[in-house]
């Protein structure tokens, strides 16, 4: 194993009593986000070259790289919504963002990096998700169909060993990880970003680390209001965006949160996301409870990379061990980050997992 040091979501009520707030805290005060420093070109960032902007033989040109792509399920046939950026023959990378039922819109901030890396990458709702169909069937939403979308997904783009990296992200590190699991003979890297590989575990670092850690006060009256099994009450949110969301999912004032990270909390949809995750912040439950991975990592042999965070949700220690456990692992830890790292820890996030790319496509991994 390498490692790798450098130089959300949640029901209908909440997600939109948490919109609310955000928007409110941007309403009375002005946005004071820091610019970015440019990418360091250490990390193979650097001017993409003009190859890289080339659709000859693309059938996407006319919708910008946006596509549409039919999917089999055994309650009939749906769309997807995916986009493509950039072109590059040997590195592809599919998103898989988390929730589930969230959408692919936070991973924007990719659009700051990847492109001068010369990364072809593609933007994908999964099923239910906003800008693809939403059926309103919940025995569609299971970890098993989602993975077999996943490999639909994965055929309509054209994508195979030689060229195809999977990046999923929370949830989307789920699906990777039965997608490798199953199809890894179609890859050619995976990245496991900010999630554990065991619900169980995850549920005993938030029982053991993150709820010790919180004012025991606002945790009481926190798990009073899930006691009661009062989650659209505006309180839940008022308690957790100050205690929880701003020190573990994303370390910045609510006034700070990039547009991208706003409107895919406003997008989620909590028909997937409760049945799925459960209806608490503080663990998961429902579908995914039981979900555990651990014992079946040393049979990936493929190029894996896991991102930890300093601040996650999720236990870094455990993503660390992770990586040790696949056959080909390297960790990369943000030590300034939390679940979104891609956000509060950027810099180290993208430059590690774009050498992972670059390192892989070049046979030095």
């Amino acid at each position: 194993m390498e490692i790798l040091v450098p130089l959300v979501p949640a029901r209908r009520a909440s997600a939109t009593v948490l919109a609310l707030l955000v928007a409110s805290t941007l309403g009375a005060a002005a946005c004071t986000t820091q610019s970015v420093p440019p990418p360091a070109a250490e990390n193979g960032i650097t001017a993409a070259p003009a190859a890289y902007f080339d659709t000859t033989g693309r059938k996407d040109v006319v919708s910008g790289g946006a596509r549409l792509i039919p999917i089999s399920t055994p309650k009939g046939t749906f769309n997807v919504w995916t986009k493509r950026v950039g072109n590059n023959p040997t590195i592809k990378v599919l998103l898989l963002h988390g929730g589930p039922g969230m959408t692919h819109e936070y991973f924007e901030a990719a659009d700051a990096y990847f492109p001068g890396a010369g990364v072809e990458y593609y933007y994908y709702d999964q099923l239910g998700s906003f800008y693809s169909d939403q059926p309103k069937d919940s025995s569609l939403w299971n970890t098993e169909r989602f993975v077999e979308e996943v490999e639909q997904v994965r055929k309509a783009l054209g994508l195979d060993q030689d060229n195809f990296y999977l990046l999923g992200q929370s949830w989307g590190g789920i699906l990777a990880m039965e997608y490798a699991l199953k199809y890894q003979q179609h890859l050619k890297g995976l990245i496991i970003s900010n999630m554990m590989a065991s619900i169980p575990a995850y549920n005993e670092y938030a029982a053991k680390v993150l709820m010790p850690a919180m004012d025991q006060k606002v945790l009481a009256e926190v798990k009073a209001i899930e006691a009661k099994k009062d989650y659209s009450n505006p309180r839940y949110m008022e308690l957790l965006i100050p205690n929880h969301y701003q020190l573990h999912i994303l370390r910045m004032p609510p006034a700070e949160w990039p547009d991208p990270v706003q409107r895919a909390f406003k997008h989620v949809n909590p028909d997937i996301y409760v049945p799925m995750q459960g209806p608490s912040e503080l663990g998961a439950s429902g579908k995914l409870e039981k979900w555990d991975r651990t014992a079946d990592l040393p049979t990936l042999t493929i190029p894996t990379l896991v991102v930890g965070a300093e601040h996650d949700t999720m236990d870094p220690k455990h993503m660390e061990w992770m990586a040790g456990q696949v056959k080909r692992g390297r960790y990369l830890y943000c030590p300034k980050g939390s679940h979104l790292a891609l956000y509060d820890d950027q810099q180290t996030y993208f430059g590690g997992v774009i050498k992972f790319l670059k390192d892989v496509d070049a046979g030095r991994f």
